[in-house]
């Protein structure tokens, strides 16, 4: 069986490793993840990458990962902790990694604290505020979809999030002026199940979008760093922030099939573009 689980002081990781360790043909593993998501966001891609060895792993508080240090926020810094101590356990780094949405703000991180771990890293689409010229209305239109969280429940703070992250352009007095999206616009219930637990909608992944990346160190590390974008994706926010963070790292972004959730398949809502997702990722893999 591929799962496993590092047991760690204030966590309990829970991880998959599909091939051999160490690897059969000396390539490097291949590390796929996402926050605030787990390892099965990738169960279209990890079957079409057969010839690789392949780890996916369920972040802290996710999936089946366990937190034993009574905290639900999610630190970018503390996640790429984890991200190493897997790495670590496993010897077996330097790994290559594709990296998606708050999972790349991760690898930043981790490239920052640990740049040995990391061979080349694809980091798609991360949401980072302080990249853009916007980023004070941003942060107040995330507060305004977390308020109708908090007040309404889960179907209109959705429905603030996507009104949000599918807003092309910068966010103005335009976007902030508009009411309320009602949660039926996007097919989202309306009714309140009276949790606010959600990762996404509520503030606790908020240092993730407010994360902050040591630029200088990311340029000095010895991995290889592509920023990746969606080709749906380059007029709304996560984006946006691809294009903005190649530009400060002194780079191009290089365009990627689909959207946000372009490596997934259709089991999960709405479906990206796995098999040519796939495709582009070996190709960016194999340059030097």
């Amino acid at each position: 069986m591929p799962e496993r689980t590092l047991e760690l002081p204030d966590v309990d990781l829970v991880y998959d490793v599909h091939g051999p360790l160490p690897t059969s043909d000396g390539r490097p593993p291949l590390m796929l993840i996402g926050q605030p998501m787990g390892a099965s966001g990738f169960q279209a891609q990890v079957p079409l990458f057969e010839d690789r060895t392949i780890i996916t792993y369920d972040p802290r508080g996710l999936g089946r990962s366990t937190r034993k240090d009574g905290k639900v926020t999610n630190e970018p810094e503390v996640q790429a902790g984890d991200v190493h101590a897997i790495i670590e356990a496993l010897d077996a780094g330097p790994v290559d990694m594709l990296a998606s949405s708050g999972g790349a703000v991760t690898a930043l991180a981790l490239v920052t604290a640990h740049p040995e771990d990391v061979a080349t890293l694809v980091a798609h689409e991360p949401p980072i505020d302080c990249v853009l010229p916007d980023a004070a209305a941003v942060q107040e239109a995330r507060e305004a979809y977390t308020r109708l969280y908090n007040e309404k429940g889960w179907g209109a703070g959705m429905a603030g999030f996507i009104a949000l992250t599918s807003w092309e352009g910068e966010i103005n007095d335009e976007y902030l002026a508009q009411p309320a999206p009602p949660p039926e616009a996007f097919g989202m219930p309306s009714g309140d199940d009276g949790k606010r637990d959600d990762p996404l909608l509520s503030d606790r992944s908020w240092a993730v979008t407010h994360y902050q990346p040591d630029l200088d160190a990311l340029r000095a590390a010895p991995t290889r760093i592509v920023v990746a974008v969606g080709e749906e994706s380059v007029k709304v926010y996560t984006g946006r922030t691809a294009l903005a963070l190649a530009e400060r790292l002194g780079q191009e972004a290089t365009i990627f099939p689909s959207h946000h959730g372009g490596f997934m398949g259709g089991e999960f809502g709405y479906a990206g573009q796995p098999e040519a997702f796939a495709a582009r990722l070996r190709e960016v893999l194999d340059q030097d």
